[in-house]
């Protein structure tokens, strides 16, 4: 799949973490059925190599989706065995090499400029901005589209709508969100309510377009 185009043109990754397996498929397929293109199930969350297994039977090959918190070489290569087609990582490691080696695009996690340019000799797809809040915000991203022009900078991290809007126009390509769109939906919670989350998050990554 093509991360930086998909990425580009659809300015949002939702992240899904949830206790309930079966909760957190449900939250994956409403997500996909209201729109939300790129999805990622962090490995973290609970039996997530199944979810993600049963979702990219229930998606089809065609869907973009990810696997989140990709470590190490083993998580790599298991997200790639269970159907992810692209890895997100907190940070720089052995798990962007090993999903890169799988021709998985990786959106890999970064803070500071080093962070930037060894994520380049690493071969990463695009730049994870983790955790966005805490590195300054849109401040920062604005920050750092000075020395990077050309990458793609994706802020992740206490990004809630008004948060959003403020990165895009920063300069970020697309944001990643948990929480503030999921809520607690993978946990069993009402996806009524999650579908409105995704509407309100669509329309503000739409608004924000350049």
């Amino acid at each position: 799949m093509d991360l930086r185009a998909t990425l580009a043109a659809h300015r949002l990754v939702a992240i899904v973490r949830g206790d309930d397996a079966d909760a957190a498929l449900r939250t994956v397929l409403t997500l996909a059925e209201e729109g939300v293109e790129l999805i990622e199930v962090s490995l973290t969350g609970k039996d997530a190599l199944l979810v993600i297994e049963r979702a990219r039977a229930a998606l089809g090959p065609d869907r973009p989706l990810g696997a989140g918190t990709v470590l190490t070489a083993d998580d790599a290569l298991a997200a790639h065995r269970a159907g992810a087609d692209f890895a997100v990582t907190p940070g720089l490691g052995e798990g962007v090499v090993a999903a890169r080696e799988r021709g998985m695009p990786v959106l890999a996690g970064v803070m500071t400029p080093t962070d930037v340019i060894t994520a380049r000799t690493l071969g990463a797809t695009a730049l994870k901005i983790f955790p966005a809040a805490q590195a300054g915000g849109p401040a920062y991203v604005k920050a750092l589209r000075g020395p990077f022009p050309h990458e793609i900078l994706v802020p992740v991290g206490g990004v809630d709508e008004a948060a959003a809007r403020a990165h895009l126009a920063a300069g970020a390509t697309a944001v990643g969100v948990g929480s503030p769109l999921i809520g607690d939906a993978a946990d069993g919670g009402s996806l009524d309510a999650l579908r409105a989350r995704a509407r309100a998050f669509r329309d503000a990554v739409g608004e924000a377009r350049p």
